[in-house]
Parts: structure tokens; C-alpha cells; sequence
């Protein structure tokens, strides 16, 4: 495995595989596997994936360790969580201090706390995020789909009105944004299976919609031109005809939902203030707020994001612990909130809802204790300033991953992580293919559906290896 790879290497890798997925050509989807003769046994409709971007620490969220508080001049070394542990609803089950409300909750849900997230030499957040979305390491010779994208295609959308794919909170103008768009993404499968975009929730569909000022007749006109644009780039010059009709779709598909009464959903001002007011935490909590309303109105799946941007959010490289503290008052009551209302209202039973993130984060620890990399942040033996006080490092050995509904256990715990540095896992580990192929599990995705793209096939899990851990379901 490569250690030396740097940005530059990854775009360039990614953006060969785009060119070649349109080289390929069709799918052929006469080699589809069906998965309709499972579905009679699914245990979930819909998806929604509450994505912790930039690296959540799982000693100081939802696996904390001994608490040592900041003193000047500590032993750094001694330092496993900078927060105090507070209880669950769950019998000797603590979350560190500022995720109460989560914790009240985790009796309608699983706790994991043994994810291991792959080796892949020097720790890039675009290889490991772009590796959890895709459940391929990257780089691949076609552009491989979001897990979104195989969900949309799989099962289509639940309501035809709605797109069978969301994503909500993420912009990609910002650092690193074509490392982001490598995959959000449909990959081979076509732009109509890709992400309808929803960079802030609290503007809701104003993104799509004609500006203020400009008529409908002068919008159609834009189209217009930007339909000649398309066909005039690589896509329109060299893609297929499968490709092209795609991405036609995808475009028609936003007009449908402009003029629809579903279109509501994503106003948040319809949403009655007593509710709107516990979610109001930022762009995360009114895109969990989004993301509940789009699944009463029959939203297949919807990934609400933190925001990745580099060294902000939960990329903690300096002042890990005062981030955090910041990061749980951003999550903690819209997550719990969402599971709740879901709850209530029935949906959760057959909506699965994911909290995860790309890795994990160590005061000492870079990679994982027996496979070291390259370190990225300077960590003094002794602390004198906060700064360095807190979760910095990249972690690859222990993440918590939380899942509720959709036939997931509840009040469960799966898997454990050491007690003493390197809090590293110790029971039951779990890899991203056995995320993803319970996810598909519990949707009734057949285990081995593929497309043959390049004369081979391209399995929803890397080689269709990928098996579900039955564990997890009651």
C-alpha cells in the first residue's frame, strides 16, 4: 500500500476514474442482480446518515475513557478523555459530558463501539470519507457510487416526487471541494441516482429555484443555455447516451419537485416553532429537522453532515477539547430529537438512522498502534496550553457508530475498545463492508447485486465480499 500519496495524486486518480466510468460506456444492466425477490423481508424503507465530518474522537463522544482535566503542565500521555463520563439510559453505559440527550435515547437504538477503518498509509480525510461513502478505496479504474447512489438505483424513490438521494449541509466551494465531490456521486450508475444538493437547510429549495427578480420564462431560458453548456463539456462529447439521458433526468426530476405539494418539506418555516427551536443548533440540526420532514414525505435516503472543511468542525488538529464542546452543542439535542420524533410519528421502524464518521481521534496515537504512519500534528510530551489539550490525532483502531430503527437492536452495545492507551478495539471489530451490507440487509438489497462495468463486475461491497453482521438486528 502506497504511504507517500498527497491531494494533487488523489484528484488526479479520481478525476481519471470519472473519464473512464463515462469510457465504459452503459451498464450493463441485463447482468443486474435483483434484488426484488428479497424485498418482501426488508426491515427498513429509508436511510438517514448523520455524518460526523473531519474525525469524531471516540473517547471524548460516545466511548469515554478515564478523565483527566486540564492542569498546566500534565503528563500528556495520561490523557484519555477531557471529559467527564455521564450516565445513559443504558444499565452501566456512560457517553462523555455534552451528549445527554443522545444518551437518553440509546434505549431505541445500537451503540457500536468497534469500527476499525482501513489502513491506507498517510491518513487523508478524502481517501478515508471517500472509502466510508464508497465502501471502495480509492483510487478505482471506474468512478465508484455514494452508498446513496446504489440505494437510489436499487430501490428508486419511495415517493417519485422526492430525489431518492439528499444530501444536506455539505458545500463543495469550500477547501478540498473536488476531493468532496469525488464521492458525492452516482459514479457509473448516472447523475438521476446522485445527491440533490442542499448546501443550507434553512434556505431549503432557493437553491434550485429562479432568483428573486427573474421570471420563469427568462429561467427556462437558462436552462436552456446550460443544457447546451452540458453538451458542449466532456460529459455531452464523450459520455454515452445512457449518461446523457441521466443526467436529463436528474434536471427534470428537480422541476417535478419545484411544482409539487411535497416541495413543502423543505421549508422549514412550515415546521411549528416549539419543534424548530430544539433543532435551530446550526445548519446540523435544521438538516436533521429537513431530513425528518422528507421522510414523512417519503424520502428513500439523506445524508446530513457536520460540513467537512479542513482544520474546523470535528477536525480537531489544535484545541480538540474546546471543539468538541462546541461540536456536541451542535448535535446533541437534534440527534436526539430526530430519533424521538421518528419514533413517535412510527417512522423509525422502518427508517435506519446512522451516526458515524471517518476515523477517530488519539492525544498520541497516528494510524493504529501496530501500523504507525507519518504524524501530522506536534504533540508536547508536557502540556501548557490548552491548545494542546484534546483529541488531535488521526485514530483508525476504535470508532463508535450509532444506529437506530430499521430492525437495529435496541438498548444494545456491540463490540469494545481497551481501557487504557491505545484505546484501540478489542471485541468484535467491524469493517465499512459489514456497515454497508447491513445497511443493504435491512433495505432487502441482494447481498451479490452488482454491474458488470469494464467486462467485470462492480459488487455494492468491495469484490462482493462485504456480509452483514446479523448481530446488530433484533
Amino acid at each position: 500500500m502506497a504511504t507517500n500519496w498527497n491531494r494533487r495524486d488523489f484528484l488526479k486518480n479520481t478525476s481519471a476514474a470519472t473519464l473512464a466510468a463515462m469510457a465504459a460506456g452503459t451498464p450493463m444492466t441485463s447482468l443486474l442482480t435483483s434484488c426484488n425477490s428479497k424485498r418482501n423481508n426488508a426491515k427498513a424503507d429509508s436511510v438517514i446518515l448523520l455524518w460526523m465530518a473531519g474525525g469524531m474522537a471516540h473517547t471524548d463522544t460516545f466511548d469515554p475513557k478515564r478523565y483527566t482535566p486540564f492542569t498546566t503542565g500534565m503528563d500528556a500521555n495520561s490523557v484519555l478523555s477531557t471529559f467527564k463520563p455521564v450516565p445513559t439510559v443504558l444499565d452501566g453505559i456512560s457517553f462523555s459530558e455534552g451528549l445527554q440527550s443522545i444518551g437518553k435515547v440509546m434505549d431505541k437504538g445500537t451503540l457500536i463501539r468497534s469500527y476499525v477503518a482501513a489502513d491506507m498509509g498517510f491518513i487523508l480525510h478524502s481517501r478515508h470519507q471517500y472509502h466510508w461513502h464508497t465502501c471502495y478505496k480509492p483510487p478505482q479504474s471506474v468512478a465508484a457510487p455514494h452508498l446513496g447512489a446504489w440505494i437510489a438505483k436499487e430501490l428508486g424513490p419511495k415517493n417519485p416526487v422526492i430525489p431518492a438521494f439528499i444530501d444536506i449541509g455539505q458545500r463543495l466551494t469550500l477547501g478540498e471541494g473536488e476531493e468532496l465531490k469525488a464521492f458525492h456521486s452516482a459514479g457509473f450508475l448516472g447523475n438521476e441516482y446522485g445527491p440533490f444538493m442542499i448546501p443550507d437547510p434553512s434556505a431549503g429549495l432557493d437553491s434550485v429555484k429562479p432568483p428573486v427578480g427573474m421570471s420563469y420564462e427568462r429561467f427556462e431560458k437558462r436552462n436552456q443555455l446550460y443544457k447546451e453548456l452540458v453538451n458542449q463539456s466532456p460529459l455531452g462529447e464523450y459520455g454515452s447516451d445512457y449518461q446523457k439521458e441521466s443526467l436529463q433526468r436528474s434536471m427534470e426530476q428537480a422541476y417535478i419537485l419545484l411544482n409539487s405539494p411535497e416541495a413543502k418539506a423543505f421549508d422549514l418555516t412550515k415546521e411549528p416553532k416549539e419543534s424548530y427551536d430544539i433543532y435551530n443548533t446550526g445548519k446540523f440540526g435544521l438538516g436533521c429537522l429537513m431530513a425528518r420532514r422528507l421522510v414523512e414525505q417519503g424520502a428513500r435516503f439523506i445524508s446530513v453532515t457536520t460540513e467537512y472543511e479542513p482544520f474546523k468542525g470535528w477536525d480537531t488538529h489544535e484545541n480538540g477539547n474546546t471543539r468538541a464542546k462546541e461540536m456536541k452543542q451542535l448535535i446533541d439535542a437534534p440527534v436526539a430529537q430526530l430519533v424521538k420524533d421518528l419514533d413517535r410519528s412510527g417512522h423509525l421502524d422502518r427508517t435506519i438512522v446512522i451516526l458515524a464518521s471517518e476515523f477517530s481521534r488519539d492525544m498520541m496515537v497516528e494510524g493504529r498502534p501496530d501500523l504507525k504512519v507519518q504524524e501530522q500534528v506536534q504533540q508536547p510530551d508536557v502540556i501548557q496550553d490548552i491548545k494542546n489539550y484534546g483529541m488531535h490525532r488521526h485514530f483508525t483502531d476504535g470508532c463508535s457508530v450509532l444506529m437506530f430503527g430499521g430492525g437495529i437492536k435496541k438498548g444494545h452495545v456491540y463490540g469494545k475498545t481497551a481501557d487504557e492507551r491505545p484505546c484501540k478495539t478489542i471485541e468484535s471489530p467491524i469493517v465499512i463492508d459489514q456497515i454497508h451490507q447491513s445497511i443493504y440487509h435491512a433495505l432487502g438489497i441482494a447481498e451479490d447485486a452488482h454491474y458488470v462495468i469494464e467486462k467485470r463486475p462492480f459488487y455494492t461491497t468491495q469484490d462482493g465480499l462485504g456480509k452483514a453482521e446479523l448481530k446488530l438486528f433484533s
